[in-house]
């Protein structure tokens, strides 16, 4: 049973950092492309970044390039997506997926909350 488990959501201010984890069991860890998403209120899920099974590619949307950073260890089964500069933009819900290709993730979890404010 594939399982994804979001973690390190919370409060931050406008211009800090959050950190986020996801544990993942239930599958070969390593030969999937993982994601990030995330849904901001009144918005569809959207792609945020993704990583490629050996950890060599990465891709980030134009709105998270340069503050936002994915990461994999895959004998610890754990992806992270580090995430500076934080504006209020990037409040929502923010979910682990896992994609059998790059081009769209096929399953994800249940989401961790990230809020940006003053």
């Amino acid at each position: 049973q594939v399982q994804l488990v979001e973690s390190g959501g919370g409060l931050a201010q406008p211009g800090g950092s959050l950190g986020l984890s996801c544990g993942a069991s239930g599958f070969a860890f390593s030969n999937y492309y993982m994601y990030w998403l995330r849904q901001t209120p009144g918005k569809e899920r959207e792609f945020v970044a993704i990583i490629g099974p050996t950890g060599l590619y990465t891709r980030y949307d134009d709105s998270v390039r340069g503050r936002f950073t994915i990461s994999r260890d895959n004998a610890k089964n754990a992806l992270w997506l580090q995430m500076n500069s934080l504006t209020p933009e990037d409040t929502g819900v923010y979910y682990c997926g896992l994609g059998v290709t790059h081009r769209e993730p096929d399953y994800w979890g249940q989401g961790t909350q990230v809020t940006v404010t003053v």
